[in-house]
């Protein structure tokens, strides 16, 4: 997703507005389950937001109870939702004050409840919706995300059972001649859109490869390698992530040549079917794409350019995904890991000679992703090789990286550029520390924990525990910002951010002003998004199973967008606030949009949560 699209969306949105006769002929008439989140004429003046997922029975379990009005709360009732009897009775606790739309908030902590059943919390005279307390809520939750990955297949598309863009591409900017054609058909599409970023590809790829690895037996298998229906005796997070590898491969297919984009904003002239591309980028419609060398320098094809400074941020990016890869494979198919471990080296070898960021390519619109730091990506592709090779002095010069950016820049600030820091957690940080000696181990867990103290000392303020700026794009945000506390835990053994990592997750789940998840489709019984800013959606009534949307933005960043219009009343209208919005509306661009690389951190993140509720449950047995 990029800030480009966004204008050219709005005016596509305008052209089908005017071509329907109004928003009243428009859309997508899905029904959305309430629960007790929608704003009507009849609603309450206060609410409880848990998490719709449900909690695990060892896990933290919190909700959030919020009011309109300037009331206090002394105490909540937790109530088997079979027989109405109340289970347990819990104090309310200190008053955390107004936060976005309400006056007052409150944490309400039933951690210590621990019975599996189904349950409703009463404060006063509110109840919260159901939800479950059960080792089982986070089981096949990441395979169920798996889903949107493969939804979003470019090449073979198992999703339409059809094929797109298969005549990628045509070169600029390389040493070969431009126009050169090229074979870089498959990956995945970026968003809602059919733009393919190497960075993004290549981070998405890396969170798959590290979800096999350290969760394996949370994964299924459904699917064939071609991601239709199946078994092929290899998980599907395998697969999906070989997906990436292959088409990784072809974005690097010379040690000296690497490529980090494949189209533009050219992009935007309309919603339509990926199978049904017909946008001809100077090849006739529906034929081969750009695809941009990386060169380390500036680069835009029309009006804007980039501010491209080197290609380490894209090849320590590549370096890790392969260098994992073929530590996977190096016990199953030899030729492949030896395959996987010489394009590691050659694209590390890459980053190293032209050291700097390879930000992507604007077209006829001045935006970008404008990422401005790369020793992080060089750290974790150092890191990985080190793993990979035992070579002691990728260890070393991971360490020095490290030390170049110990804390992701955006933990702490208010706002961001689009994708200036990223990715949005440091893996590097955990990869080195797992084969670091004491003092150096220490070292890069206190960069961890010095990240979390930035965002901690924000989120203690309100009842959400809310830390993570309301830039675009912060469910992805979320999202790492939960590994990264999950990842210190695991190299610490410091339980003290728990609750804030719960909380973070919660977040995703329903624990927000607006109650609702932000993954469609998860949980089935809950209010999840229905309306999201894609043309499979709005035109043909296809889900999107998996999908992560952007989330909220600032009230302030909404009010100065360009060409939004809401497609129908705002469901959430009493949750809006001059701090956040959130719409589950496909005019929303900015809100409710999927992305491929934050649904594949989500899949990190559910497959760690899956693993932990059942060490949970064997610990209990």
């Amino acid at each position: 997703m990029m800030f480009q699209k966004k204008n050219l969306r709005a005016l596509a949105l305008a052209a089908l507005i005017s071509a329907s006769g109004g928003l009243g002929l428009m859309g997508c008439a899905q029904t959305k389950y309430k629960g007790a989140n929608a704003a009507t004429s009849e609603e309450p003046s206060a609410w409880v937001r848990i998490n719709q997922l449900g909690y695990t029975p060892s896990g933290i379990k919190v909700a959030v109870w919020v009011s309109k009005e300037q009331k206090k709360l002394r105490r909540f009732e937790l109530v088997d939702a079979a027989t109405d009897r109340v289970v347990f009775t819990g104090e309310a606790g200190n008053a955390f004050g107004a936060y976005g739309p309400f006056s007052e908030s409150y944490r309400l902590h039933f951690t210590q409840f621990t019975e599996p059943g189904s349950y409703y919390i009463k404060a006063g005279k509110v109840k919260s919706p159901t939800f479950r307390i059960d080792a089982e809520v986070y089981s096949g939750t990441a395979d169920f995300a798996l889903r949107y990955m493969r939804q979003q297949r470019s090449g073979y598309n198992p999703y339409l059972q059809d094929s797109c863009h298969v005549h990628d591409g045509y070169t600029m900017y390389g040493p070969m001649p431009d126009s050169t054609l090229i074979d870089v058909s498959g990956g995945w599409h970026d968003a809602s859109d059919y733009l393919q970023y190497a960075t993004t590809s290549a981070n998405a790829t890396y969170h798959l490869l590290a979800a096999y690895r350290d969760f394996p037996e949370v994964f299924s298998d459904q699917h064939q390698d071609n991601g239709l229906a199946g078994s092929n005796g290899q998980a599907d997070v395998l697969d999906e992530a070989k997906w990436g590898l292959t088409w990784l491969s072809k974005m690097h297919p010379r040690e000296d040549w690497l490529f980090n984009q494949l189209a533009d904003d050219r992009d935007h002239q309309g919603l339509r079917l990926p199978t049904k591309d017909d946008v001809d980028y100077g090849m006739g419609k529906g034929k081969a794409r750009p695809v941009y060398f990386a060169t380390g320098e500036p680069q835009g094809l029309g009006k804007y350019k980039n501010r491209a400074t080197g290609v380490a941020s894209t090849a320590g990016k590549f370096a890790s995904a392969f260098a994992l890869a073929a530590q996977l494979y190096r016990e199953q198919e030899d030729d492949l890991a030896n395959f996987y471990s010489k394009k590691a080296l050659s694209a590390y070898k890459l980053g190293l000679a032209k050291p700097g960021v390879a930000q992507t390519a604007p077209n006829r619109a001045p935006y970008f992703y404008e990422e401005d730091n790369w020793v992080d990506d060089m750290q974790l592709g150092a890191a990985a090789l080190h793993q990979l090779t035992g070579e002691q002095r990728f260890f070393e010069q991971a360490y020095a990286y490290g030390l170049q950016e110990k804390v992701t820049p955006w933990m702490g600030a208010d706002t961001a550029r689009h994708y200036q820091w990223y990715p949005f957690h440091n893996f590097g940080h955990y990869e080195l520390a797992k084969n670091a000696a004491a003092d150096k181990k220490a070292a890069l867990i206190g960069f961890y924990k010095e990240g979390i103290e930035k965002v901690y000392a924000k989120a203690k303020k309100n009842a959400f525990y809310r830390g993570v700026p309301f830039i675009w794009c912060s469910n992805n945000l979320t999202t790492s910002f939960a590994i990264q506390n999950h990842l210190y835990r695991e190299l610490s053994g410091d339980e003290s951010y728990a609750e804030l990592e719960q909380a973070n997750i919660d977040w995703l789940f329903g624990v927000n002003p607006w109650g609702t998840s932000m993954v469609y489709g998860l949980p089935s019984h809950g209010d999840t998004p229905v309306d999201p800013h894609s043309s499979l959606t709005y035109l043909h009534q296809m889900p999107l199973d998996g999908g992560l949307v952007d989330g909220p933005v600032y009230g302030s960043i909404f009010k100065n967008l360009k060409g939004i219009q809401l497609t129908k009343p705002d469901e959430y209208a009493a949750f809006q606030s001059d701090l956040v919005v959130y719409h589950d509306d496909f005019g929303d661009y900015s809100t409710n949009e999927p992305t491929m690389d934050g649904t594949a951190s989500l899949i990190y993140l559910l497959a760690a949560k899956e693993h932990s509720a059942r060490e949970g449950a064997q610990a209990k047995k």
